[in-house]
């Protein structure tokens, strides 16, 4: 099985992140969706990653989707509840954190413009977004069911992931304040071997042309 992308993308962390925990074993083929890598176009017309290649050659992309297709086809240990509905409410969680990471992408790429070219009302715009996103993520962490658990969830993965990405981009270095049981559930994931073992490259620069 192979992935294809880089772990500079929180997109495709979180995919590694899950194959490790189900201890899949998986080959990591560095591509950046930005250089027009044949890598990439090749498996996905999009041009976008993460892109899964399963043993029979199969191209699957789109991170929730790879999610859901490693969920059915590698059932143990389990991501998201038996309950369908309670899975839901679980991607729910997972599609939250992943709005917070867009936020977070188009900050990151509008900075990369001069200073002179960027939208402020854009990166207002965006910050407010990842305000909000994350305010809510610190309330379902507050609840303690679908995420910050006595289980791991898609979810949890999901969340870590992204403020994995806000740490590494440097784009909010606030967002720890009062959300102090965020904070508790990142260093907790972050000790995971699954997640020490994804980090992004410390030499990548602040707004590289490497941004996903």
């Amino acid at each position: 099985m192979k992935l294809i992308g880089s772990y500079t993308s929180p997109y495709v962390r979180k995919i590694s992140v899950i194959l490790l925990e189900k201890n899949i074993a998986f080959e990591l083929v560095n591509a950046s969706p930005w250089s027009n890598d044949a890598n990439v176009t090749a498996v996905n017309p999009l041009g976008k990653v993460p892109v899964l290649v399963n043993s029979r050659g199969e191209s699957i992309f789109d991170s929730p989707i790879i999610a859901e297709y490693l969920e059915l086809t590698y059932p143990e240990p389990p991501l998201l509840p038996a309950d369908r509905l309670d899975a839901l409410r679980v991607r729910q969680i997972e599609a939250l954190a992943d709005g917070v990471t867009d936020a977070t992408m188009a900050i990151v790429r509008e900075c990369v413009r001069g200073a002179g070219e960027q939208n402020e009302n854009v990166l207002l715009n965006q910050r407010d977004k990842i305000r909000r996103g994350l305010d809510a993520l610190e309330r379902h962490a507050r609840e303690g069911l679908r995420l910050n658990g006595p289980v791991l969830t898609l979810a949890d993965i999901a969340v870590a992931c992204t403020l994995g990405f806000i740490n590494y981009r440097r784009v909010m270095p606030n967002w720890c304040v009062d959300r102090p049981v965020l904070v508790t559930l990142v260093e907790r994931l972050f000790a995971r071997t699954s997640f020490a073992r994804t980090a992004p490259p410390v030499a990548a620069t602040l707004y590289g042309a490497e941004m996903l």
